[in-house]
């Protein structure tokens, strides 16, 4: 027996309403409403939105695929075309905000349907989600990888810079953090360069992987349509195609990849960072960060705190832990796509994101960081600094370097027990330790005389650390040329 009229059994017995098919690429088979639970959960476009220019792009591209094809005539394929860009237009001026679609997808063709009418139908054919969206996020990719390339490469050409104005100042250059031997500064701020011409390095690898079209490759199978994908390659500027549909729709490695390349260049981030924090401290006091890229205490009145560069660290804590979630999330998955793959955006977009905030930051707080030259001189005004240099002199005496390195160290032992420095420690207590040291310290050792000892290619002498300058401007330049030419995905703004 049915329940009576308005209770709560009859509400939940009765037919659902049938859903929208304007909001859904799916459905005919269907007869009820999806959960609206489930629909949250599946819901992607408030992720995919951002991918709507690459959705755009991507749809004109094939319906010139389709009409090569034979699918579309000239009329249908000029309409079609003419009414993506009004749906570019459209979603530019905010046509996504509030938008109850599906996926961007669902939200360009729903679009399309009210610019063109029925003809919009024919867009999908041959077409599958799956490779649209593959697609979609890998000329994402390609776009944002060029940026974080400009990015990155402002922050060396500013290393660049501040290395060639500090090449006359010495600071000591620390181990476990303690003070190991004298540099220059600019021999410090370029060890940051290289690092991140290392990262750059990785990132172009990694993007030549993601320059591989999977658009043909249909749900999983391929089309069944004949779409000249070598076409589709040109019009959008990938430099291969994928040779497999199975791998092309599940593939997801360069997500991984790029992803692991952003957290090493967290690391790198948040080494500098860590670096700046403690050099700035009332206790090392060698540099004074720009207070523009500082912040108060809510309570303590004088206090000016490193907060972006103390977030330089904590962003790099989260970007590595999203490269464990982009390995685990395709670890256990079989061939082909599954749902799970839409989480892949969200690493994707958060790891650069995160680089796209802490970059520039970091750049304009070393753009305007002031060196305290009275600091660092003190700093390596120490002959416990120089202890390295006077093993090398006794080995010039012809002691051997491990004989050496033991006498010195019994030097600064005996020095430190009796509270004076090593210079007034009378000649017969060095003749004691080492018969040479009184002639190695008759000559006074300096950090000047300490990092010019140290000439050779790589090393803190001046004219090594000059020549580092020139050649880190040439790879800069190589670089800049190089990417000149290479792609023709400029970096574009995210809605």
């Amino acid at each position: 027996m049915s329940a009576p009229k308005g209770t709560p059994e009859a509400v939940v017995n009765e037919p659902a309403p049938p859903e929208p098919t304007s909001r859904r690429l799916w459905g005919g088979r269907f007869g009820g409403r999806t959960s609206p639970l489930l629909e949250d959960l599946n819901r992607s476009l408030p992720v995919d939105r951002r991918l709507w220019r690459e959705d755009i792009e991507g749809s004109r591209a094939w319906v010139q695929a389709l009409l090569w094809a034979g699918v579309l005539d000239g009329d249908e394929a000029q309409r079609l075309d003419q009414g993506l860009v009004r749906v570019a237009a459209r979603i530019g001026a905010g046509a996504a905000e509030g938008a109850e679609d599906e996926d961007i997808h669902s939200l360009v063709e729903r679009l399309l349907y009210e610019e063109v009418g029925e003809v919009a139908g024919k867009l999908h054919t041959g077409r599958s989600r799956n490779d649209q969206v593959a697609t979609d996020t890998r000329l994402w990719t390609l776009r944002a990888g060029a940026r974080l390339t400009a990015d990155l490469r402002g922050l060396q050409r500013t290393l660049i810079d501040r290395a060639a104005e500090t090449v006359d100042l010495i600071m000591p250059a620390y181990t476990h953090l303690r003070r190991g031997q004298p540099i220059r500064v600019a021999h410090w701020l370029l060890s940051y360069f290289w690092a991140f011409e290392r990262d750059l390095d990785r990132l172009r690898d990694a993007l030549d992987r993601v320059a591989e079209l999977p658009l043909g490759s249909g749900a999983i199978a391929g089309s069944a349509f004949p779409i000249d994908r070598t076409l589709l390659k040109e019009l959008l500027g990938f430099q291969s195609i994928s040779p497999n549909s199975i791998d092309a729709i599940g593939d997801r490695d360069w997500v991984c990849e790029v992803v692991f390349v952003a957290a090493l260049i967290g690391s790198h981030l948040s080494r500098l960072a860590e670096d700046l924090i403690i050099f700035s401290t009332d206790e090392f006091g060698f540099v004074t960060l720009p207070e523009a890229f500082t912040t108060g205490s809510s309570l303590m009145p004088q206090k000016r705190n490193p907060d972006g560069l103390e977030l330089a660290r904590g962003k790099a804590a989260r970007l590595v832990g999203d490269v464990a979630a982009a390995l685990a999330l395709l670890k256990g998955l079989p061939a082909g796509y599954q749902k799970d793959l839409q989480e892949d955006k969200s690493l994707l977009f958060g790891a650069v994101d995160a680089l796209a905030l802490v970059v520039p930051v970091t750049r304009d707080t070393v753009a305007g960081l002031v060196f305290n030259e009275d600091a660092l001189a003190r700093a390596v005004d120490d002959t416990a600094i120089l202890a390295t240099d006077l093993a090398d002199a006794l080995v010039r005496h012809g002691t051997p370097f491990r004989e050496a390195h033991g006498a010195i160290g019994r030097l600064l032992r005996r020095a430190e027990d009796e509270g004076v420095p090593v210079h007034a420690l009378p000649e017969s207590v060095l003749q004691e330790i080492h018969p040479a040291l009184p002639a190695v310290l008759g000559r006074p050792l300096t950090p000047e005389r300490s990092v010019e000892a140290r000439g050779l290619a790589g090393g803190t002498g001046r004219k090594a650390v000059l020549d580092q300058i020139d050649a880190a401007r040439a790879a800069l330049g190589r670089a800049v040329a190089a990417g000149s030419r290479a792609s023709r995905h400029a970096p574009c703004p995210d809605p």
